[in-house]
């Protein structure tokens, strides 16, 4: 299949399913090797020629918010959080339509009816949950989804109204869940992968200490750190 992030790239990918006994082990092993949950199986990006997909994650304990971070916690701060079960409602699926269709028109997510959001949120075999963001005037505004690992929180997917930009929400949700880890002692936040190359994955690297998933396992990500082609590490030869 094409790349979703870089043109031009075919997409390639390991997929186990989530089952058995053992599952929420083998969950736990694999998302500390880099793989990432989507429904009822974990994958992880095995693109020949390419490894520009990097998994990150913030060391949630050693995070102190920049000036940058601070203004937006500011401007968000009249937003109600309020966490529950991963049951997708049609208020969800609303928003959800709005921001398909304001950052990813032609996507195939933007195609997504409600039976295909709930499936995304419900069907979990691990311990997941939903936050929903709510500012008074406006109601529902952002929606955040949530897996809960031994080691930390991870974000499997979040959206927005595209009506408040200028808030940056994604941005909000993340510094939302690395303070809801060190509340709950967590050290980890788990990001997805990071891509030099790509506009739409690239921001994950102003989060700072961010660790990288490589050939020696976790190492320190720094902030503006790359080599030009998105690839310091070698994702393949990570990957067990």
């Amino acid at each position: 299949m094409p790349c979703p992030y870089l043109p031009g790239r075919l997409e390639r990918k390991i997929v186990t399913e989530l089952t058995g006994p053992d599952m929420e082990m083998l969950h736990e092993s694999l998302a500390r090797a880099g793989f990432r949950r989507s429904h009822s199986i974990a994958y992880a990006p095995a693109c020949p020629g390419c490894n520009a997909c990097v998994p990150v994650r913030i060391v949630a304990a050693d995070m102190r918010p920049r000036r940058i971070f601070r203004r937006t916690m500011r401007l968000n701060n009249d937003l109600m959080a309020q966490g529950m079960a991963a049951r997708a409602t049609v208020e969800q699926y609303r928003l959800f339509s709005r921001y398909q269709d304001s950052r990813h028109s032609g996507s195939d997510m933007a195609m997504m009816g409600f039976y295909d959001y709930r499936s995304m949120v419900e069907d979990s075999p691990i311990d997941t949950f939903l936050v929903e963001f709510r500012r008074p005037e406006k109601g529902l505004v952002a929606v955040l989804l949530v897996d809960r690992t031994r080691d930390g929180l991870s974000a499997v997917y979040s959206f927005f109204t595209p009506d408040l930009s200028h808030c940056s929400l994604g941005t909000f949700m993340i510094l939302w869940l690395v303070e809801e880890a060190q509340q709950l002692g967590l050290p980890y936040v788990y990001l997805g992968y990071w891509i030099a190359e790509s506009r739409k994955m690239s921001y994950k690297q102003r989060f700072q200490p961010l660790e990288a998933f490589g050939p020696d396992g976790w190492v320190p990500l720094p902030a503006a750190q790359g080599n030009g082609q998105g690839m310091i590490y070698n994702q393949q030869a990570a990957s067990p």
